[in-house]
């Protein structure tokens, strides 16, 4: 049997903020870690709680790839176990490719522990499901092109005419180009939901529609750490028969149940 490799590197989802919604397995992580890297602007400092006192702790917020590589490099090579924590998960606009392919050319073994994205966990708070029968049944994440360009065939506007869920992130702060994109595919009653700081205690949540949803964020004064949320599942009351599932009718079988989904 071929016996399985060291792994020195785990890139681990902190989650949306809230400790509680940190996985086991990402906790255990963080607990064994003898080195932590983390976006200090963007990780809730109580989750660092959980590392082990003599861990050494650095903040990535103001470092560029290479210093972050450099810390990561010179740890694996004192044989260190190293975690590098992303906010929400790292295959969201996590950045982990990049690192990935410089330990992948070195040799050096890592793993992704998933986390809560703050897409789920919006949902969550706001006790919707992103699908939703006779509403939605495809969930666009994205984002609006600023510093870091997207696909021409991403565009927003483009996506807007598909008038499915969307989760955009990265964008608050340019909320009324969104919403100038955003118009060119949905209605302007289509519900807007801005959520700051998902799961954290300065939780924020500002309801909305594309029509008045800039005018309420910039009276709250909302310029960053927050999630737009777009479409008919966020309606105050959907109509009852739009949101019942099939999953569950009478008529279904149970072995259709058995052979169900896993979300």
């Amino acid at each position: 049997m071929k016996k399985e490799e060291k792994v020195f590197v785990y890139f681990v989802g902190a989650g949306p903020g809230d400790p509680g919604l940190l996985t086991i397995k990402g906790k255990e992580m963080i607990e064994k870690a003898e080195v932590i890297i983390y976006a200090g602007s963007l990780v809730n400092d109580k989750i660092l709680c959980f590392a082990r006192k003599d861990a050494k702790l650095h903040d990535s917020a103001g470092m560029n790839l290479e210093e972050i590589m450099k810390i990561m490099l010179g740890a694996v090579a004192q044989k260190k176990m190293v975690v590098r924590l992303h906010s929400g998960d790292p295959g969201i606009y996590g950045s982990i490719g990049e690192q990935i392919f410089i330990l992948e050319e070195k040799g050096i073994p890592c793993r992704v522990v998933p986390g809560v994205s703050s897409a789920l966990a919006g949902a969550a708070v706001l006790k919707k499901e992103l699908t939703n029968p006779g509403l939605s049944q495809t969930v666009i994440f994205t984002r609006l092109e600023g510093r870091t360009p997207v696909p021409a065939k991403e565009k927003l506007s483009l996506l807007a005419g598909y008038g499915a869920t969307m989760c955009i992130f990265l964008s608050v702060g340019m909320l009324s180009e969104v919403v100038t994109e955003l118009s060119k595919g949905y209605l302007s009653e289509t519900p807007v939901i801005v959520i700051e700081k998902v799961s954290l205690p300065e939780e924020r949540i500002i309801r909305g529609n594309l029509e008045n949803i800039v005018s309420l964020v910039k009276k709250a004064g909302i310029t960053k750490t927050a999630l737009i949320m777009v479409g008919e599942v966020f309606g105050e009351e959907p109509c009852r028969e739009q949101t019942k599932s099939k999953l569950y009718d009478k008529e279904f079988s149970h072995g259709f149940r058995k052979g169900g989904s896993a979300s």
